[in-house]
């Protein structure tokens, strides 16, 4: 656009918002790590320009220029449409929750490229594997790497509160682990057996090619979604709707 900045990216869609009649407005996490909005116009319109190449998880080369508030898109070309994603309920609730936490997870002007690369295998990872289980796996995977590499690292080797090695209770508000003793001092504290307690450690030392062949039950992949969403919500302070969602399917 003649007279406008413009940054030329790579970005996944995390979001979209109607505007007006035909337009929308993208929530993006860049390749540098970024949360990128801008208007793609005349997205909603049959036939657009836009309108098969902004859908959710895709991922984009994109031009944007900046306007008054929000960046206008100006071009986007497909790289990766994440096609197999869609018509399968179960995988888009599934990549619809990884990205409502990458969302809250990336921030405007603020760079970190990890990000990027570790939503984009994420995603892939959905699209790999075949049952419920291993969906859950790969979603609960994603969570507790992305926050951990910003901070909330759920401490799995001793006791958070006293450091006791004798591990049979799991706190998100603790941020750890704890002993039967301090457990019993910490309101909503979960009882775990050594195998839980394995698996979440499990799903920050193991890369998705490793996750998706994984043998796991069915009922330890739940417990493991069912941890990674309290995990979420408790440390990005947030209501995460589309997590809810796949839990309840």
């Amino acid at each position: 656009m003649p007279g406008r900045k413009t940054t030329r990216l790579k970005a996944i869609v995390l979001d979209r918002t109607k505007l007006a009649e035909q337009d929308l407005i993208l929530t993006m996490l860049s390749d540098t790590g970024e949360e990128r909005r801008a208007v793609a116009k005349g997205a909603r319109k049959p036939g657009g320009r836009f309108a098969a190449r902004v859908e959710l998880f895709c991922e984009l080369d994109v031009l944007l220029a900046e306007g008054r508030s929000l960046d206008i898109l100006s071009e986007a070309t497909l790289l990766e449409p994440h096609a197999t994603l869609r018509g399968d309920l179960s995988k888009v609730a599934a990549a619809s929750a990884i990205c409502e936490v990458a969302r809250f997870s990336c921030i405007d002007g603020v760079e970190d490229a990890f990000l990027f690369s570790l939503l984009s295998r994420a995603l892939k990872a959905c699209e790999e594997v075949d049952d419920e289980k291993h969906l859950d796996l790969v979603v609960a995977a994603y969570v507790f790497k992305v926050l951990a590499h910003e901070g909330w690292r759920p401490e799995l080797a001793s006791c958070i509160a006293c450091g006791d090695e004798a591990l049979t209770y799991f706190s998100p508000t603790a941020g750890g682990a704890l002993c039967g003793s301090c457990a019993h001092e910490i309101e909503g504290a979960i009882e775990v057996t050594q195998l839980e307690l394995s698996w979440l450690s499990s799903l920050l030392k193991l890369t998705f090619d490793q996750l998706v062949v994984a043998e796991i039950a069915p009922e330890t992949a739940l417990f493991l979604l069912t941890s990674a969403h309290i995990w979420a919500a408790t440390h990005l302070e947030v209501r995460l709707k589309a997590f809810e969602f796949l839990l309840s399917i």
